[in-house]
């Protein structure tokens, strides 16, 4: 779905940006978009970060199998 910008201001600051990079207007607000998301990423503390791998891990059946430890001391030379 095509974005439509009705604000002279955004369209100016897209045509600088686009300029200055020397690449098409669609890619200047692609790559600011995409660095204010990066931003944003950066300033969420290590426990949001990791939360949806650990609900992804947390949403997996459990087998119902033990561990091998002795396998796994083995291969970790705690044999």
């Amino acid at each position: 779905m095509p974005l439509n910008i009705r604000s002279e201001t955004v369209n100016e600051l897209a045509d600088t940006l686009a300029a200055r990079l020397k690449i098409s207007k669609t890619e200047a607000v692609k790559q600011a978009l995409l660095a204010e998301l990066s931003r944003l990423d950066q300033t969420l503390s290590l426990i949001e970060r990791i939360r949806p791998i650990q609900n992804d891990i947390l949403s997996r059946p459990r087998t119902g199998l033990a561990a091998d430890t002795a396998f796994f001391d083995e291969l970790s030379g705690n044999s």
